[in-house]
């Protein structure tokens, strides 16, 4: 058998999330039947780089598989690309090494939290609408307070199964764009459940006026979700960014 990592996007309305459910429909579990077709109808199964929540989307995403050897990966690409729906691409695959693993072996994730300020029948299952105006200074000053190795207990669900809840944040920054449109983007070691979403309410919640810039400080050394601002609609996240070390077809 031989390991190979997948490269992928997937438009996340039509799930419940990445991980497979046992009643209701999953990437992972779309990605898996139509692999195992491929295979023979032998069962094939895939860990992902990480779990998406229900409608969450991933412009960027890894998962390592068990194979028999394939001759041709890029005629193999195009046949799953012509099995799966049009909301799940497939970009790519090659084999590493039996101990590679997507999820343990990613060095750091992005995630991107897309807004827009007018209604628009083209983004509603993908950005979130926001009719407030919104103070970037101020929502940025209190992003940096994000920046650095720190507990996140106030921004993550509560009675998740980690072991700990310290992240490394290297990069949390707001992004205009034209027509009045913007994102959040964050980057880390690790991610905690609902945090990115909770995240930005929170930053929302400052660019409005409800809170101050300084009081990121007060909430995150709080130590408690109920001290930080309602989660924001997953229809906005997008998991953007994987990395792994160079040696892994140059880092993706």
């Amino acid at each position: 058998m031989q390991r190979y990592f997948i490269e992928l996007a997937y438009n996340g309305e039509d799930f419940h999330g990445w991980q497979r459910q046992p009643r209701e429909i999953s990437v992972q579990e779309v990605i898996e039947d139509s692999l195992t077709k491929l295979n023979s109808n032998n069962e094939v199964k895939v860990v992902g780089c990480g779990r998406t929540d229900t409608g969450v989307h991933a412009h960027h995403f890894i998962l390592h598989t068990d194979m028999p050897s394939i001759e041709d990966p890029e005629r193999f690409v195009f046949k799953l690309n012509r099995m799966l729906p049009q909301s799940i691409a497939i970009y790519d695959m090659f084999p590493v090494n039996e101990h590679s693993h997507a999820r343990f072996d990613a060095t750091a994730r992005t995630y991107r939290y897309f807004i827009h300020r007018h209604k628009n029948p083209f983004k509603q299952g993908q950005s979130w609408l926001v009719k407030n105006d919104l103070d970037f200074d101020k929502m940025n000053e209190a992003a940096k307070h994000l920046l650095g190795k720190q507990d996140f207990t106030s921004l993550s669900k509560i009675h998740t199964d980690v072991k700990t809840n310290i992240c490394d944040v290297k990069v949390a920054k707001w992004v205009q764009l034209e027509n009045e449109s913007c994102y959040f983007e964050i980057t880390a070691d690790r991610f905690l459940r609902n945090m990115v979403r909770a995240t930005v309410g929170t930053l929302v919640d400052v660019g409005v006026g409800k809170t101050k810039p300084e009081d990121m400080r007060t909430i995150l050394d709080a130590m408690d979700r109920q001290a930080a601002s309602t989660s924001v609609p997953a229809r906005g996240l997008f998991l953007w960014k994987v990395e792994y070390p160079k040696h892994l077809k140059n880092g993706l």
